[in-house]
């Protein structure tokens, strides 16, 4: 591969970290509840003094660790990249959870527009992860090393990730916050939506991804 099809390439990954890091920082404005993947570090941010993006980078270090022990001498090196690919996520998300701190919906309405809002971007931000064709983000990471341990389809194995994670963020927030915390109805519209979004933008961008990357 070509030192500018490299470049490109993880040009494309910055930039659709940074897409996504938008989306969960719209998602935490709307106060609706973020996406199953952010339900974590946003419902244990309502009750330490650590930040979403901080509690992010330490999630996806746990997803690495559990991908080792899952693959054992099957795991690639190559895959520690996601650790640095993490710390630039969780960075870009306090960034643009600041950024959007001066602004809240209004009315119900507005907090709609805002999860709505959130959703595509974190779609977009996924479908130029995907098209960036380097190293996925240890959620997927996760659901990959499971999905080779297991034989069962990433898809499924997704799924199940996800579903933990909203079920320990619904745990912890009975636990600490007598509440349902980070997961209400856009994180359920989260779930439905984002795969279906992220599906139509990967089939758009199809075109693109073949001439340039």
């Amino acid at each position: 591969m070509r030192t500018e099809h490299i470049v490109l390439r993880i040009a494309v990954l910055v930039i659709g970290l940074w897409i996504m890091a938008l989306g969960v920082a719209f998602s935490i404005a709307a106060d609706l509840g973020t996406s199953p993947i952010s339900s974590v570090p946003y419902t244990v941010s309502m009750f330490t003094p650590l930040t979403v993006g901080v509690l992010t980078i330490i999630m996806h270090v746990v997803f690495i660790s559990l991908q080792i022990l899952i693959l054992r001498k099957d795991y690639s090196p190559v895959q520690l990249l996601q650790l640095p690919i993490a710390l630039v996520f969780g960075l870009m998300t306090d960034a643009a959870v600041f950024l959007l701190s001066g602004i809240a919906p209004g009315n119900y309405f507005e907090s709609l527009l805002f999860c709505l809002g959130g959703i595509i971007l974190v779609a977009a931000g996924v479908t130029a992860e995907v098209a960036s064709d380097t190293v996925p983000l240890a959620g997927e990471g996760l659901a990959l090393a499971l999905s080779k341990a297991s034989g069962r389809k990433f898809s499924s194995m997704k799924i199940a990730v996800d579903s933990s994670l909203v079920i320990a963020s619904l745990i912890l927030s009975s636990i600490f916050l007598h509440s349902s915390g980070g997961v209400r109805e856009g994180t359920v519209f989260a779930a439905i939506l984002v795969g279906l979004i992220a599906r139509y933008f990967t089939k758009s961008a199809e075109p693109l991804r073949r001439k340039y990357l």
